[in-house]
């Protein structure tokens, strides 16, 4: 990993993910999660002040070292006990069927084997267990999908991996969930090569 992704990014990202409007969608995905938690995706934490107040414990996987320095400064001052651990999530050390509820914010993007990912994901939801999740990706609009195909390539080594052209509605349903729930929107004030939302809820199929 170079000093990019390690030190810089970090801070890059906690900066821009920490907006209001951020916080606004954060709080939306995560009102109904509850029971055991998994968070892939982990970052530097900026989730933790907006989980309900019933969720005491959660565990969480991020590969980044440089993500799990800055949200060690979250967790001191949450009142949530964090198991963190830095992973990748296409390959997750965890029994079958363990969490009630996995939740995964603007993190599909980026993840080199995304639907491998996926499949970890099922894999360690109950069999009622839902997945929470809001991402940014392909928008509705062709022509933003043009611009959104053309920047990826540049996107990548600027975002640490991350993709603007992603359609997670199809990466999601392809590896055996359905929606409960499922907004797409473009979010204010933001580029609309970035800001094509998809929020929502899935279940094992």
């Amino acid at each position: 990993m170079g000093l990019y992704s390690k030190y810089i990014f970090p801070r890059m990202i906690n900066l821009i993910m920490s907006s209001g409007q951020m916080k606004k969608a954060r709080v939306s995905a995560l009102a109904n999660v509850s029971g055991d938690v998994f968070e892939i995706g982990f970052g530097t934490g900026l989730n933790l002040p907006h989980y309900p107040a019933g969720v005491k414990k959660i565990v969480t996987a991020d590969p980044n070292p440089g993500m799990a320095q800055l949200a060690r400064r979250q967790i001191a001052e949450s009142g949530i006990e964090v198991d963190l651990r830095i992973l990748n999530g296409e390959s997750l050390p965890i029994e079958d069927n363990s969490f009630d509820s996995v939740v995964c914010t603007w993190t599909l993007c980026s993840i080199p084997n995304v639907g491998q990912a996926l499949r970890e994901i099922r894999r360690i939801m109950r069999p009622e267990g839902r997945f929470y999740f809001v991402e940014h990706g392909l928008a509705d609009d062709p022509g933003v999908r043009k611009w959104q195909n053309r920047l990826t390539p540049l996107q990548r080594k600027i975002g640490d991996g991350c993709h603007f052209n992603r359609n997670i509605k199809e990466l999601i349903a392809d590896q055996g969930f359905r929606f409960e729930k499922l907004d797409n929107f473009y979010m204010k004030k933001a580029p609309r090569v970035a800001g094509y939302m998809y929020q929502g809820i899935a279940v094992k199929a």
